[in-house]
């Protein structure tokens, strides 16, 4: 077996890599002394501290952007969502399965994170900004997690959490004060590569200087979204364009060669969230014992249509009457009513079809750097949908 050169002053084992043949795995550190987390529960893996250490570093710089509770649901080094603390209202309750729960505005951010997309949130790891208390995980308990990274916990809420998946539950406790060495490495087949950490400050003032279209009208609302939106992305695997609203994201196209496949799959999912708002699908009859997950496979298959015989059967067994899914026309029209979406592209739009596309998800305000030989193009299909548009001159590649 190949073994590990132990020269590091810290080093935490791993059980294996990215894959179970991958053995031996450890992180490692040169300071015993600055650590970013310690483990109060379970055995993290690799792709559990990869999910982690990135999901804290998104969710600390939100809160110290916007000054709200921030959560992320991520999945395999990219957020399936992100949020920060707006009170939900009585529509996404229902939606998101809380409607006669107590909301902390830490679990309000985390069950918008979760929600955006909980197909993809399916087995997640949740970074909080902020102390973990006994509701948030009261919710957290009941989904279908590898593990949870905060700065703190509540004795009440820890106590639960521990209690998930039979104990092995994977729970970490991020240090606020470490600091990030500035350049960082890794290796690639043999070859080492470093570069300065990305330490830009997303916010209002550096994200939202220059506004290139006719229409100017920026609403603080559309400004908290684009500033969640471009945060999002510097965490998201690139390609990435991320649409956000109400302070949630509400679709994140990650890790696409085609700037344009980033922004159909991204409104793809922007458009699912919105659908599972339809009063038809919210009014599904389903019996009372069936889970919240199948309720949720039944949602999007209600959405999506297309069943098979055996799906259909399946179907049909979940609900006490009769059950339709949505036809094309139920779907265009509801979709009309999507507006006040932000958009954010990690970098710049190469062709005029992005806006084309954004323009069909609710998108009305969009921040990207700019740079392209096209961008006179671009502002002048933004112009054509009455958009407003803001060049950054900040590209968001993460890789």
């Amino acid at each position: 077996m190949v073994s590990i050169q132990k020269n590091y002053l810290h080093q935490f084992d791993l059980k294996y890599g990215s894959n179970p043949h991958q053995k031996p795995a450890a992180i490692y550190s040169l300071d015993k002394d600055n650590f970013p987390f310690s483990v109060l529960n379970g055995q993290p893996g690799y792709i559990n501290l990869l999910d982690a250490i990135n999901a804290w570093q998104l969710v600390a710089e939100l809160d110290e952007a916007l000054g709200l509770p921030a959560a992320t649901s991520f999945k395999h080094v990219s957020p399936a969502g992100a949020a920060v603390n707006v009170p939900l209202d009585e529509t996404l309750r229902e939606v998101y399965g809380c409607k006669n729960q107590e909301l902390t505005p830490l679990a309000t951010a985390y069950i918008r994170a979760r929600g955006a997309d909980p197909l993809s949130s399916f087995g997640d790891f949740i970074a909080l900004s902020r102390k973990v208390d006994v509701q948030t995980a009261e919710i957290i308990r009941k989904m279908v997690s590898d593990g949870i990274i905060a700065p703190a916990y509540d004795d009440d809420a820890l106590k639960l959490l521990k209690e998930k998946k039979g104990g092995k539950y994977i729970i970490l406790a991020a240090d606020p004060e470490f600091k990030s060495p500035e350049l960082e490495f890794r290796e690639v087949g043999g070859v080492v590569f470093s570069q300065l950490r990305n330490t830009i400050k997303i916010n209002e003032k550096s994200l939202l200087t220059e506004v290139v279209t006719k229409n100017t009208t920026l609403p603080d609302a559309a400004r908290r979204d684009l500033v969640l939106a471009s945060i999002t992305l510097k965490y998201t695997q690139s390609n990435s364009v991320a649409y956000a609203l109400d302070g949630q994201m509400i679709g994140i196209g990650a890790g696409q060669q085609s700037r344009v496949d980033c922004t159909k799959l991204a409104g793809r999912k922007a458009d699912a969230w919105f659908l599972r708002q339809h009063p038809k699908v919210r009014s599904l009859p389903f019996h009372e014992q069936v889970g919240s997950v199948e309720r949720t496979n039944a949602r999007i298959l209600c959405i999506e249509g297309g069943m098979t015989a055996p799906e259909l059967l399946a179907w049909n067994s979940l609900f006490k009457g009769p059950a339709e899914a949505l036809s094309v026309i139920e779907k265009e029209e509801w979709l009309t009513k999507l507006a006040g979406v932000s958009l954010s592209s990690d970098a710049f739009f190469p062709f005029r079809d992005n806006i084309d596309q954004a323009s069909k998800r609710g998108v009305h305000y969009v921040v990207q750097p700019g740079g392209s030989n096209r961008d006179e193009e671009v502002i002048a299909a933004t112009d054509d949908y009455g958009m407003v548009m803001l060049f950054s001159g900040i590209r968001l590649f993460h890789h």
